[in-house]
């Protein structure tokens, strides 16, 4: 078993040193060769060897070193090796150390005094100790704080130990006397946390009687009075208005550590408006003053944890927390714009937004590499004001307009998704969105911007100078027609190639590119050039717009968006427009513009010819143009626009559930206590003490003291560790927080024998680690024990810890074990419901690299029950709303999504089908960025989607 040693030191097993050659280094005189040879015998005896031969070459050659490396090695290796024998006494050879340990106590050179105090420290053999007291004691004296600091810390130590009271009865008294006199402030640290673990009274004592110069001690001093003041008002929380003055002077302590932890403490002790404005502007101030990018992420979450607690206390604030955009990093300014958007107010709106502009403006500049996504988020921001506070719309959407051709796609996606929604909720803001977009239209350089800027075009331009400068602008985005040429004699042989109703169905005039002078492009006829052979992409000039260039990179689901929206312009312009002529030519121009669109894609110019779906919907626009009834008509130009809103009023309902769900609900019980605060006696209560009681009161009234922890899911996490007829019973109550796993074990002597040397061994797999090393107790016949057990958590998948209980018994000297049954660790402890958006999905969809794809394998027979009994046993939420899911179709997909406490994201997607026996089919594909997350969720999914509890 490995020996524990307050230093790590790292040993290579490929070479380890030799015994004799270790004893010939420590006997020569060269001190490199000894420092070299107590290395090496630390590092084996570290690992397991005891090399009982060297100690008397140590004793004789080392000890009398005066070299302080030697010495401090010399102190490590008594710390490791066996000090006492089987039956715990101490070795007789040990006489000689203790000497040894005596002398430098008393040594001239304070190092070799305050090295060999805080070797005593780690020292648990009382008899070996005994002797050395008055020489510990004798060090409080001594001129250097070194000394009396390591003197201080080796008393506290030796009164801690099971008999250390006898040894050092008045330690207590002493310290607190030394205390009064110490000038030195780490030792004085040191003098005031021994009292506070060992005489919490004396402690208390010396801080009330010195309240008015806890200004004025050190930051050290001042961060172990706060954590004493957390102790005594946890256990008496009556005493609480004592402290509560300490903790307010301290919050101008120039430290920023000490003014962080008492800004916590004020959290954790007083529920009062005052308390609770003095943190917040304690975090506010400390998150501008520190430049440390993890410290503002961390007060980040503070000013979170209040938001929720205390959120319109927060309100107020909302500024203050904006400053922390100054920050160039992404995670905080994320962080920040979270927290802001939960605290907007009518009141406070304008001021945000005002803001948010501003940073907008700020990204501009192009000096910082990642503003493009910076601009992305303040765009979702300012959406998220202008849909939650619409009279704000009118002053940021024509600035964010500017923004559609960014460079940054997501960016312009997110800014005319927000245009799109802000004109069906702002009615008085539609003639000059579309007066604008038709301006700026030229701008967009990404299909996907386009495609949703066409549909605003074509769903809102309702008048008929908006419908005629659509038309206009499409047009002249579209460049000259037809869209590639040909030679009359290639034109002759396609003709003569392809079927008689294929070769009428289009003529396209004979011409081909030709570059002038100035650079640009112009066509002219092939009658003028022979050797023309092969058709040619005509791209027309520089100037020519964007959804040129865009479909002759072969994008053909823009060209259908844009046969819809010339066919949406030329149904509304027959409304609008009184004469029929100007209609016809219209109608008669768009058709043009469709036809060159399908001659573009069955041609040979482009890589890959035109999708059957996008020509089916090429198709349907020209018949509809052809032919338009009152039902076809109704549908393109009324019904299109209710799904949209529809689908609007679908996601406010989502988002009004999601914030219903976010707030607490609290309950208090029939026969709860309330006090009267009017009639409570405010005899020498302070303010902030009153309005504590007030809050107090508060709290109690609602029920938010009451715990909804159900008593059975507190039984559902005590797991049995061995059998009832084992000579040893265990049980483990599991508790997962986070980053730890805590095991409180329970164990029974089931025997009529003492056993002696019992130990609990854990071990672990997965990213799971121990924290602490096993220990040995001694359990009494027909007794029990509780041992704790501390697991860090490193990720989020799904471990398994497992061991066995070690014992001896006086009768029998072999040591006897028994296995213990696996803790299986839940990945569902680790992930929690969480919301994106869909662009955000599909983008982390595409990025992530681990999938795991599960076959539905159910008993259950309704897809929609399915997919509630998968999200319910994920732990995870739905993003398809709900709208999505009705109907009875025999098909059904949905997207699931959950984070991790580590920031991991977990994304699902169900597809499932029923088939003509009634069951269902498909498959259940899960996707993370680590392959953790993604085979524990699979083997969650595989183990629950039977139907079972």
């Amino acid at each position: 078993m490995e020996k524990t040693c307050s230093l790590l030191v790292h040993f290579d097993k490929g070479t380890p040193a030799l015994a004799n050659e270790i004893k010939e280094a420590l006997e020569g005189n060269d001190v490199p060769a000894k420092i070299d040879g107590m290395k090496n015998a630390i590092m084996l005896l570290l690992n397991g060897e005891t090399l009982p031969q060297l100690f008397i070459t140590i004793v004789r050659y080392v000890l009398p070193s005066e070299d302080h490396t030697v010495q401090k090695l010399l102190l490590l290796y008594l710390e490791i090796i066996d000090k006492t024998d089987g039956n715990g006494r101490v070795l007789p050879e040990m006489i000689l150390i203790c000497q040894n340990l005596r002398n430098n106590l008393i040594h001239p050179n304070e190092y070799i005094r305050g090295v060999t105090l805080r070797f005593l420290c780690r020292l648990n053999e009382v008899d070996i100790i005994e002797p050395l007291i008055p020489s510990i004691l004798a060090n409080l004296e001594h001129k250097h704080p070194y000394v009396r600091r390591n003197a201080i810390s080796a008393i506290s130590s030796i009164y801690k130990l099971p008999n250390g009271e006898q040894l050092l009865v008045d330690a207590p008294e002493t310290i607190e006397k030394f205390l009064s006199t110490e000038q030195d402030q780490s030792t004085k640290r040191n003098a005031f946390l021994m009292l506070f673990n060992c005489a919490q009274d004396r402690a208390i004592n010396y801080l009330l009687a010195n309240v008015d110069r806890v200004s004025d001690w050190g930051e050290l001093m001042q961060m172990v009075v706060l954590e004493l003041i957390r102790k005594v008002c946890r256990t008496n929380k009556a005493e609480k208005g004592k402290y509560i003055k300490i903790i307010i002077s301290l919050l101008n302590a120039p430290s920023a550590a000490v003014v962080y932890e008492c800004a916590g403490t004020l959290v954790s002790l007083s529920s009062a408006p005052t308390a609770i404005k003095a943190a917040a502007n304690t975090y506010c101030q400390l998150l501008l003053s520190q430049s440390d990018n993890n410290v503002k992420l961390i007060l980040l979450d503070r000013l979170n944890e209040l938001k929720s607690s205390h959120h319109e206390l927060m309100v107020d604030l909302i500024m203050d927390v904006l400053r922390a955009l100054s920050s160039p990093n992404l995670d905080i300014r994320r962080k920040t714009l979270d927290i802001v958007l939960e605290l907007i107010t009518p009141r406070n709106v304008t001021e945000v937004v005002l803001t948010l502009k501003k940073e907008v403006m700020k990204t501009q500049s192009g000096e910082l590499e990642k503003n493009g996504e910076y601009r992305q988020m303040l765009i979702q921001a300012i959406h998220s004001c202008a849909i939650k506070f619409p009279e704000v719309a009118s002053t940021v959407v024509h600035l964010l307009m500017d923004f559609l051709g960014d460079n940054n796609i997501a960016s312009a996606m997110d800014v005319v998704i927000f245009v799109r929604e802000i004109i069906e909720t702002n009615p008085k803001l539609r003639v000059s969105i579309v007066t604008r977009l038709l301006d700026t239209f030229y701008q967009i350089r990404a299909a996907r911007v386009c495609s949703c800027a066409l549909w605003i075009i074509g769903e809102y331009s309702l008048s008929l100078s908006e419908v005629e400068s659509a038309i206009s602008t499409i047009k002249q985005c579209l460049g000259d027609l037809p869209f590639f040429s040909v030679s009359e004699n290639e034109e002759d042989a396609d003709s003569s190639k392809k079927p008689p109703q294929q070769a009428s169905s289009i003529t396209v005039s004979s011409r081909r590119p030709a570059i002038l002078a100035d650079g640009t492009y112009a066509t002219q006829s092939a009658a003028s050039e022979t050797a023309f052979s092969a058709p040619a992409v005509v791209q027309g000039s520089l100037t020519t717009g964007n959804l040129r260039s865009l479909l002759l990179t072969g994008d053909f689901f823009l060209g259908a968006v844009i046969a819809c929206t010339l066919a949406k312009l030329c149904l509304r312009l027959e409304e609008v427009q009184p004469s029929k002529v100007e209609v016809n030519k219209a109608s008669s121009n768009a058709l043009l513009i469709m036809v060159s669109m399908l001659q573009l894609g069955q041609s040979s110019v482009l890589p890959h010819p035109i999708d059957n779906d996008s020509y089916d919907r090429i198709l349907l626009c020209i018949r509809l143009l052809c032919n338009t009834g009152d039902a076809a008509r109704k549908i393109w130009l009324t019904t299109c626009r209710e799904s949209f809103v529809k689908m609007l009023s679908d996601k406010q309902l989502r988002e009004t559930e999601e914030s219903k769900a976010k707030a607490q609900v609290t309950h208090s019980q029939p026969d709860d206590l309330i006090d009267f605060y009017h009639l409570k006696s405010r005899k020498g209560m302070s303010q902030l003490e009153l309005e504590d009681e007030v809050q107090d009161d508060l709290k109690r009234a609602t029920g938010e003291f009451v715990k909804d922890a159900d008593d059975a899911n507190k039984l559902n996490r005590i797991i049995q560790l061995t059998g009832f007829s084992d000579p040893v019973y265990a049980e483990a109550y599991v508790t997962v927080h986070h980053y730890d796993i805590v095991l409180d074990v329970t164990i029974i002597n089931r025997t009529k024998e003492t056993l002696q040397n019992l130990c609990l061994e854990l071990a672990t797999m997965g990213d799971l680690k121990l924290v602490e090393r096993p220990q040995n107790y001694t359990l009494a016949p027909e007794s029990s024990k509780q041992i704790k057990a501390n697991i860090k958590v490193s990720s989020t998948e799904t471990g398994v810890i497992f061991g066995n209980i070690v014992y001896e018994t006086s009768n029998v000297l072999e040591r006897t074990v028994v296995v213990l049954n696996d803790i299986h660790i839940d990945i569902m402890d680790y992930i929690s419901p969480a919301v994106c958006s869909d662009t955000a999905f599909r983008t982390m969809w595409s990025e992530f690299e681990w999938e795991n794809k599960v076959a539905v394998n159910t008993t259950i027979a309704n897809e929609k029950e399915f997919l509630d009994h998968i999200i319910k046993s994920t732990n995870m939420r739905c993003l398809t709303p709900s709208s999505a899911l009705e109907g009875d179709c025999g098909f059904l997909a949905a997207n699931l999504y959950a984070k991790s406490v580590f920031g991991e994201d977990a994304l699902v997607n169900v597809s499932v089908e029923k088939q003509a026996d009634e069951k269902l089919n498909g498959y259940i594909r899960i996707r993370s960025k680590t392959q953790g997350i993604a085979l524990s969720l699979g083997d969650k999914i595989t183990l629950k989607q039977k139907g079972g509890s």
